[in-house]
């Protein structure tokens, strides 16, 4: 890796040890911090319950299991970006341009309230790398992430995040599996043919790299396909060590290839100890509080549809359009400033919506992060983000612990699936907004609702997106 001016005096050993729950402790080794950031900027600790891997590093940038300033997620992504406009670039960058946006970068991220001027900062810097590239980032919790950092370059690149949706009348073009997760199949509906049969090299986006076992498959199913030179992974955690820090080298030796690594944090993991947790029933996760109002809204956003029918776990159909430039099916830097246009526009309609200055949670679902990140982002003042996930955690109310407070439900787009909502509290926020990408029916919302309604201090606003406003509802074929 190579580091960025900040960091050549980096220490090379600093050791931090979590003791996440009874009879589990981690220890943290940083071996790479590029832009010496403490490593309580990016994240805390839980206990996850999965038998393949007892904990998990409760981001605090990424708007997924913390509520965040929407611009520090942006930010995220866009230090990311920097570190790869410099790697690539090598010694035709401009240092001191560089030393300038790396300072902003830093000190948005350390410090929330400025987030938004790094991020603006940095995207008026208008990158561009020295070729065309194809950026990927990966279902369900890198979705934001992969596209923040391809938003950052102004043009000749193009980005497509992976998913778990299961659409019936398109072909994924590459498949995979992820060994450590509890959800392992990803797909890749490019609707451009032609995404990855170049030579670019590819760019894969995670937050998290543990073995580096899903970028190795990644890469070898996509140069079975479509062979290249040249890939870089980059990620906000590198937790590489002993034989994982050797595979992607083996790697390019087998395929004859050049795998980079690029990471905001770089170190290894001691485990000591296997908690016995078990996950809780919803009646225990689900608070207790007033039940407020919850108003639907279909905004209209203008942005382009895709008619594409997907089927869930029951074998139930919905044949609702997907947003066509969401990421899910591959964009260019051409498509850029009507989906800047469409944020915009929803964000104006959703201010409208609000109750003054109020204290505002905007969250997204799933895999459907970036667009509810960037409305959040110009909804005004005093707002939070985050987004939904698949990822079952144990909660605990401490100070030094991730995760505070977690309620289940089933997903509304695949109720076999349970869909989690973590650190939100009774009245923490006066209103709520949730976006959703496509309708589906009332019945399969209002689990999910039920909860919001418990959290809200006066009301829910569920947002569903449409082109040309109400269409007469979702369009299903359910068998249950």
């Amino acid at each position: 890796m190579n580091n960025s001016i900040l960091s050549d005096y980096y220490p090379k050993t600093n050791l931090h040890t979590y003791n996440i729950v009874e009879n589990l402790q981690v220890t943290v080794t940083e071996t790479s911090n590029p832009f010496h950031l403490p490593v309580d900027t990016l994240f805390s600790m839980a206990a996850r319950i999965n038998k393949k891997r007892s904990f998990l590093f409760v981001s605090k940038v990424l708007g997924k299991h913390i509520p965040v300033n929407p611009y520090t997620s942006l930010l995220s992504g866009a230090a990311l970006a920097l570190l790869l406009y410099q790697e690539m670039n090598g010694n035709s960058a401009d240092n001191d341009r560089m030393e300038d946006l790396l300072d902003k970068a830093v000190h948005g991220l350390m410090h929330p309230e400025s987030a938004k001027e790094a991020y603006q900062h940095l995207l008026a810097a208008r990158l561009v790398l020295p070729r065309p590239v194809v950026f990927i980032g990966f279902a369900e919790t890198a979705t934001a992430l992969g596209h923040s950092v391809y938003n950052m370059f102004a043009d000749a690149a193009s980005y497509i995040h992976t998913t778990r949706e299961h659409i019936i009348d398109l072909e994924s073009i590459v498949s995979f599996e992820e060994e450590h997760s509890h959800a392992v199949d990803h797909l890749c509906y490019a609707l451009n043919a032609e995404l990855l049969s170049g030579t670019e090299p590819i760019i894969l986006v995670d937050d998290e790299i543990t073995t580096g076992n899903t970028a190795i498959n990644t890469i070898r199913d996509i140069q079975s396909k479509f062979p290249r030179e040249e890939y870089v992974v980059v990620s906000i955690l590198d937790w590489r060590s002993g034989n994982n820090l050797h595979t992607y080298s083996e790697l390019e030796q087998e395929l004859g290839i050049r795998i980079r690594s690029l990471c905001l944090l770089q170190g290894s993991i001691e485990v000591k100890g296997t908690p016995l947790l078990n996950a809780r029933n919803d009646k225990d996760l689900l608070p207790s509080s007033v039940e407020s109002e919850v108003v639907t809204t279909y905004v209209v956003d203008g942005l382009e549809r895709l008619q594409a029918t997907s089927v869930d776990s029951y074998g139930d159909i919905n044949s609702s359009p997907y947003v066509k430039y969401s990421g899910r099916f591959g964009l260019e830097s051409l498509n850029n400033d009507g989906l800047d246009v469409g944020v915009t526009r929803i964000a104006a309609q959703l201010r409208e919506l609000r109750g003054g200055d109020s204290k505002t949670l905007v969250m997204g679902v799933g895999e459907f992060m970036y667009l509810p990140m960037r409305i959040a982002a110009e909804m005004g003042e005093g707002i939070s983000y985050q987004s939904s996930t698949r990822s079952p955690i144990h909660p605990e109310r401490r100070p030094d612990y991730g995760v505070h407070s977690a309620a289940a439900y089933p997903s509304a787009s695949d109720p076999e699936i349970t869909n989690f909502i973590y650190n939100v509290d009774p009245d923490q926020y006066d209103e709520i907004f949730v976006l959703i990408e496509r309708d589906v029916p009332h019945e399969r919302m209002k689990p999910m609702l039920d909860i919001l309604k418990t959290l809200a201090r006066h009301k829910v606003h569920l947002i569903v997106l449409t082109p040309e406003g109400r269409s007469g509802g979702p369009q299903y074929e359910g068998n249950k």
